[in-house]
């Protein structure tokens, strides 16, 4: 037996990202292009990122790879730096090597770290780093091919009318992930009233056929008007149900009943409170997987 290849680990650099996107496509997910990976760190909204998070390599190449999503959110009138954890692969004779990604990544002083899609395995070991759980408490609001009755609830897409309708915070939002690949975009109206959406699609037992809720302008508006953006996704898209976290719509909408075993979503902070954590501006919007 040859000696062992010395693994070194570094920061991931924007000149890295066409071999870090061919590794992911190769060893974590070939559903995603190399490219669609490449571009996925290269965030859509304005951010000073240190890097794209951290890589393993050999003399050969990469052997494993951890992913860095970075944005500044202003959280109680204060600027926070916050790092989301992304997509985490390393080759399985260089496993014993995966905690040095982790130990670099956590080991970058002075932001919020969040996980908002870990496996099973880093679960138990994310915990053990003292991160926080979110409560991911889940409605399913099912998508039901019923007849269309008279309604005075609006549902649009149309980037323009977005843009037009939405100011404000809602518009810086939607200006930050218009790009973003994995975020769509939705107008909800009621008169007066107006809910700016953004959901992802979505898996479960690798069904693409659920939409999931990353954002609400107005929770009101929303409980009321679920049941027929889910059957204009049905139609639209093919979507069979939607996914809403309480902690992001608020209310439990019309027609819906509880998961049973939702998703797990965590934190790592000094400063933030579990409320003060979203899906916003994270590999939740820039990975459609």
């Amino acid at each position: 037996m040859g000696e062992a290849k010395p693994v070194s680990v570094r920061a991931i650099q924007s000149d890295d990202l066409t071999s870090v996107g061919q590794f992911l496509h190769v060893h974590l997910n070939p559903r995603i292009s190399a490219q669609a990976w490449a571009s996925a760190p290269l965030v859509p909204w304005q951010v000073s990122s240190p890097n794209h998070g951290f890589l393993l390599a050999d003399d050969v190449g990469i052997v494993g790879v951890y992913l860095a999503f970075y944005s500044t959110r202003t959280i109680g009138g204060i600027d926070e730096p916050i790092c989301n954890l992304g997509a985490w692969c390393v080759r399985d004779e260089h496993r014993g090597h995966s905690i040095r990604l982790l130990k670099a990544m956590l080991g970058q002083k002075g932001f919020t770290f969040t996980d908002l899609s870990p496996s099973g395995a880093v679960i138990p070991l994310n915990e053990r780093l003292k991160f926080q759980h979110l409560n991911t408490a889940t409605a399913i609001i099912p998508a039901l091919p019923l007849p269309r009755w008279p309604s005075r609830i609006r549902i649009s897409t149309d980037r323009t009318e977005i843009e037009r309708t939405l100011s404000g915070k809602q518009l810086q939002l939607y200006r930050d992930h218009a790009r973003a690949a994995a975020a769509n975009h939705v107008l909800l109206t009621s008169g007066q009233e107006v809910c700016y959406v953004i959901y992802r699609r979505d898996r479960r037992k690798n069904l693409p056929v659920f939409a999931s809720i990353l954002y609400v302008s107005n929770p009101d508006l929303f409980a009321t008007a679920a049941p027929e953006l889910a059957r204009y996704l049905l139609f639209r898209d093919g979507i069979l149900a939607i996914l809403a976290e309480l902690r992001i719509v608020i209310h439990r909408p019309k027609s819906s009943f509880m998961l049973s075993s939702p998703r797990r979503k965590m934190f790592k902070s000094d400063r933030l409170k579990p409320e003060d954590i979203d899906d916003l501006y994270s590999e939740l919007v820039c990975v459609a997987w």
